[in-house]
């Protein structure tokens, strides 16, 4: 439960027994537990680092500091951190942009090696994407866009990826958040997880994406336009950076079968990102492209987030959402 603030789940069992039970020592404690000492008193150790117990100079008995205090600092060393990711995933999804811009319109420079190859049409497409897949050794990395999935893409991918887990490749896919409103598609990710396939769901996908063995890439044309084509990139400089922006988004998002986290202000991922979007002036329209969701979803989060912020105006709501610390 509280992973995501640097508390592993031994730790978190200790606490909580500290906090039932203040008025017993390191003996008591591992009894309970059934724990070696040593073990207790490790997890104490990391305890008071987070500064969530206090441990005196040979103290047998732990004294928990306010948690109201304790977490307070925990959860804004996270949101600090996570802002930080947020800055890295959008540096990096900036790069990857510009790099990629210039291969696609051909002013880009070309390397004396062939590293990136344009695949063109749909069927052309599929059909390397298979290739790829058939011919993984290790891993297989992908974004996917625009929360609900086509139920051919869906077909089309079933026997591969089967495949692939069967031969012992890891494959690890990041979804948008929507998704979760499409049943067909949570049938099919909850069919994946079951074979031993990774899922995790963050607000906003910023372009559709396959790496495998971290050694080639498949990103379109114009993220725009699928119909456009694809470009294969085997430049490892590249394929680094693409790697990087899909490590960024998989430390961020939300296991698939868990409810997305909600932050210091309660509010989900989702809601954080729209918060963000109206900050910065995106219609509803946009907005809802963006999240991948109806505009009536959007319009009615926007509106039970200006009632929080008891705001009259997006404008409005983007001030008090900064003055309150949201964003």
């Amino acid at each position: 439960m509280l992973e995501a603030l640097g508390i592993q789940r031994s730790e978190e069992t200790v606490y909580r027994l500290v906090l039932d039970h203040p008025e017993e020592g390191v003996a008591e404690l591992a009894a309970r537990l059934a724990w070696p000492e040593e073990r207790v008193r490790e997890a104490l150790g990391l305890l008071a680092e987070a500064r969530l117990v206090a441990m005196g100079d040979g103290a047998d008995r732990p004294v928990p500091f306010s948690p109201e205090i304790s977490f307070s600092f925990l959860l804004a060393r996270a949101e600090a951190e996570l802002s930080r990711r947020r800055r890295e995933v959008a540096q990096a999804e900036r790069a990857v942009a510009g790099i990629l811009a210039g291969y696609a319109d051909g002013t880009g420079p070309r390397p004396a090696h062939d590293v990136v190859e344009r695949v063109m049409g749909l069927d052309a497409v599929r059909q390397r994407l298979e290739e790829l897949a058939m011919g993984a050794r290790e891993e297989c990395l992908s974004l996917l866009v625009g929360g609900a999935q086509l139920p051919d893409t869906m077909d089309a991918s079933q026997p591969l990826d089967q495949l692939a887990l069967e031969r012992g490749v890891k494959i690890r896919s990041i979804y948008q958040e929507s998704f979760r409103n499409d049943q067909p598609t949570v049938d099919y990710v909850r069919w994946h997880c079951e074979l031993g396939g990774e899922v995790r769901t963050v607000p906003v996908v910023p372009l559709l994406m396959v790496i495998v063995d971290r050694e080639s890439a498949l990103v379109p044309v114009d993220p725009a336009d699928g119909r456009a084509g694809a470009l294969e990139v085997r430049s490892p400089g590249l394929v680094h950076a693409l790697t990087i922006l899909f490590d960024r988004l998989w430390e961020t998002g939300t296991p698939f079968g868990e409810a997305p986290r909600r932050d210091a202000h309660d509010l989900s991922p989702q809601e954080r990102e729209l918060v963000m979007l109206l900050g910065i002036g995106c219609t509803d329209d946009i907005a809802a492209r963006r999240l991948g969701v109806s505009l009536r979803t959007v319009r009615r989060m926007s509106s039970e987030l200006m009632s929080r912020l008891g705001a009259r105006s997006r404008f409005e709501a983007g001030v008090r959402a900064t003055k309150e610390g949201w964003l």
